[in-house]
């Protein structure tokens, strides 16, 4: 009976057509009551920003940052509410490495989902917890993300003044963030064709990653593994390589890169196989190139990410040299049914804050 009750309840307020009295249900939910903030802020409160934290970046690794993009950031709303409680002063500095943290993956989740000026203000008050810190390396890692942004929107010289800028002090940075900041420079630096700068930064950041131990690295840094480094400095090599200069090198790092990622992280395995198809299909076997793009698509096909949509465009666009062999049509053929367009490399112009974040479809 109770069963029945609840069934008729639920049909006469239109729950099964998701509205309520004409309204959509998430309409309808705005109104929810807000999380009460406690007066005073505890070691199990901090512990518990680190624990949302944790969960978010797995998500946003494992499905993009456009999915839970509102939830991290209700959960960066309440958080930046914490730091106006009382705390003890032992504690503090704590609090606001741990919101930080928060809002740089917050931020990073915004990016990736092309929310551009969403990010930049995240990144912002990121940079200002890190520093009211005194986190030097949260510090860099942000700096890092607004140097990925730079970047993405076509402004390398602003990324190279801002991975400086995170170098500022580097006796009071580990050896894996020191690796991070080269490699954002020598991106960089590639972008603005500066090619043998762009190999010692490379060179630098490899010196630096022979001496990391990440289990000694602190948690803005962690995710920064082998894999991630050679997909990092494998970007930066493959610009190079579009210029001219001998693949080889980029693509065994890229090769690497693909191959070294771990499970959760989809989104960098996407990326990097796409990234490797491109050079591949501009550089190479177009073939070959084709077999790997269709491999980045298997891994892309749940993925809400604006940055993986990127990628997928640039491979579009250099596989449009070879349409005429039949694999590489049908690889453009189904990147464009991924993204839901019609071609997708004639939309590579566009300013990224104008597209919508909800890019690859499943």
């Amino acid at each position: 009976m109770k069963r029945r009750h609840l069934i008729e309840t639920t049909t006469t307020l239109g729950v099964s057509g998701l509205v309520l009295g004409g309204e959509p249900v998430a309409v309808l939910l705005r109104g929810s009551e807000p999380s009460p903030v406690p007066r005073r802020v505890g070691a199990s409160d901090i512990e518990q920003i680190h624990r949302a934290t944790r969960e978010f970046d797995s998500w946003s690794r494992a499905y993009g940052g456009g999915v839970a993009r509102a939830t991290v950031s209700a959960q960066v709303c309440y958080s930046a509410e914490l730091l106006e409680a009382t705390c003890s002063e032992r504690l503090r500095p704590e609090l606001y490495s741990a919101v930080g943290a928060l809002a740089e993956v917050a931020g990073f989740m915004a990016l990736d989902a092309g929310a551009q000026a969403e990010a930049r203000r995240v990144f912002g008050f990121a940079l200002y917890c890190a520093e009211q810190a005194k986190d030097w390396n949260l510090r860099a890692v942000v700096l890092s993300d607004m140097t990925e942004q730079a970047v993405r929107t076509g402004q390398p010289d602003e990324a190279l003044t801002l991975a400086e800028l995170a170098l500022v002090r580097p006796d009071r940075l580990t050896r894996a963030t020191r690796s991070l900041l080269h490699t954002d420079q020598a991106r960089a630096l590639a972008k603005m064709h500066r090619v043998q700068e762009t190999l010692t930064a490379v060179g630098t950041a490899d010196e630096h990653f022979a001496h990391v131990t990440l289990s000694n690295e602190p948690s803005p840094v962690v995710f920064y593994t082998a894999a991630k480094h050679a997909q990092y400095t494998g970007r930066a090599l493959g610009d190079l390589a579009i210029l001219g200069r001998d693949p080889t090198e980029a693509t065994q790092r890229l090769e690497a890169a693909a191959a070294g990622h771990a499970k959760g992280s989809v989104r960098a395995r996407a990326i990097s196989l796409t990234k490797l198809a491109g050079l591949t299909m501009a550089t190479g076997d177009p073939l070959h190139a084709a077999t790997i793009g269709h491999q980045a698509l298997e891994v892309a096909g749940t993925l809400r990410s604006h940055r993986a949509a990127e990628e997928l465009r640039e491979l579009s666009r250099y596989a449009a040299t070879h349409q005429h062999l039949e694999e590489v049509e049908h690889l453009r053929q189904r990147i464009a049914t991924l993204l839901g367009t019609e071609h997708p490399e004639e939309e590579s112009s566009l300013n990224p804050s104008s597209i919508p974040p909800y890019i690859i479809r499943p």
